[in-house]
């Protein structure tokens, strides 16, 4: 009997999805979906994901069984992809990569189908080529990760983005090792078995994942962001590329075009500063400015100083007595000139920085000056930045976020 109610529905969904985590098959788990379920939105898919999430199932199990649970929903989403008809709105441009993954995965398919006719090495040389043309795909997944996911964290979508992004990391990994595989082919017995073991898997959850994306991720995003979100969401996406699809024009008119009165400018409210990328309160900022290991001073387009950060252990000597003053009386009387040639620079718009490096006390020093601009272009004043590069200067190798 197939559930009447919303919540119904639900229940018999994170039910079967239960039972199909203890040993359920998945043609008797859609065989049961079917007769009790019956059509459902993706909203309520990603609803009932986050809600077993929520109730205690790690988001790895779920990301276990996701090429499962799409197979589930499959005959109750077909046509619930929702294409937008601005060509430039960021679900459209998504879109548009995916119809381009969709074809190279198609002629990837289509060659797999019939027998090498070319010679061994012009066939590698070939799929090295569209190999790394593939790759682009991960440009449209930081995308969707790094730009998209932020916006429906806001609105409760947590859980279903954490097994997503899992997902993809194992899309990732099946590429890596398909291309690592690919270098080490040597005759058409080492091709034969690189396109069982590796391609196949690689373009079957390259596949799958474009249907958990068009069915599921897109439609409740259209139904969760608002205006405003899509149009920084737009603006944000410049910062990650596209794949395959060149970028919009026109962003500032499509920005208006999308309810887009995103403002790039600082305002204080509620006892913050609100930047276009975050907000901060006062004391939270100096302490960060003052935690940076740099020192920096600005001296606004008077050429008088206006700030300087306190680190706990500083390379030049400045006191607050500084502050007012006109930058070159700050700087010994033989680099004067040179710092005013740099700052007039900087005013006329030839040069945007001027680097410097000295030994002070056995100590690497770099020293950067930078103009500061507006977004229109307009010079605010210069800005000093000094760092003791001595001890980076020996670093080799890597060592991890979580190495001791």
């Amino acid at each position: 009997m197939v559930a009447q109610s919303k919540e119904e529905r639900k229940q018999a969904i994170k039910q079967i999805i239960r039972e199909l985590h203890q040993g359920l098959t998945p043609q008797d788990a859609k065989t049961r979906f079917e007769k009790e379920v019956g059509q459902i939105s993706s909203a309520e898919i990603a609803e009932i994901e986050q809600s077993l999430i929520e109730e205690g199932m790690a988001p790895e199990e779920i990301t276990r069984f996701c090429n499962v649970h799409a197979l589930l929903f499959e005959s109750a989403l077909e046509g619930a992809a929702s294409a937008v008809d601005n060509p430039s709105h960021p679900i459209h441009l998504f879109q548009k990569e995916n119809e381009e993954l969709k074809r190279r995965l198609d002629e990837f398919n289509q060659w797999t189908k019939k027998a090498v006719e070319r010679p061994l090495e012009e066939t590698l040389s070939s799929l090295r080529t569209d190999m790394e043309a593939l790759g682009e795909f991960q440009t449209h997944y930081m995308r969707k990760e790094q730009v998209l996911f932020p916006y429906l964290d806001r609105y409760g979508f947590t859980g279903p983005s954490k097994v997503m992004w899992e997902k993809d990391n194992e899309i990732r990994d099946l590429y890596r090792k398909c291309i690592e595989a690919l270098r080490s082919i040597e005759d058409i017995e080492d091709l034969e078995k690189w396109v069982a073991e590796a391609l196949a898997p690689l373009l079957e959850e390259l596949d799958g994942m474009i249907f958990k994306e068009e069915n599921i991720l897109f439609p409740t995003a259209l139904e969760k962001l608002q205006a405003a979100d899509w149009a920084q969401l737009l603006r944000d996406s410049e910062q990650v590329g596209y794949a395959w699809i060149e970028p919009p024009e026109e962003v500032e008119h499509l920005l208006t075009h999308l309810g887009g009165a995103v403002s790039e400018r600082p305002v204080w409210r509620d006892e913050q500063v609100v930047f276009p990328s975050g907000a901060l309160d006062l004391t939270t900022l100096m302490h960060m400015l003052n935690t940076l290991p740099v020192e920096i001073t600005f001296a606004d387009q008077e050429g008088v100083v206006r700030y300087f950060s306190e680190t706990s252990e500083r390379i030049f000597v400045r006191s607050r007595g500084i502050i007012g003053r006109k930058v070159e009386n700050c700087h010994p009387p033989e680099s004067i000139d040179r710092v005013a040639e740099i700052v007039e620079a900087f005013e006329s718009g030839r040069r945007d920085s001027a680097a410097f490096w000295l030994e002070i006390k056995g100590r690497f020093i770099y020293i950067v000056f930078y103009a500061v601009r507006d977004e229109d272009g307009r010079y605010l004043g210069t800005m000093e930045v000094a760092q003791d590069l001595t001890d980076l200067r020996q670093l080799e190798g890597e060592r991890r976020l979580l190495d001791e």
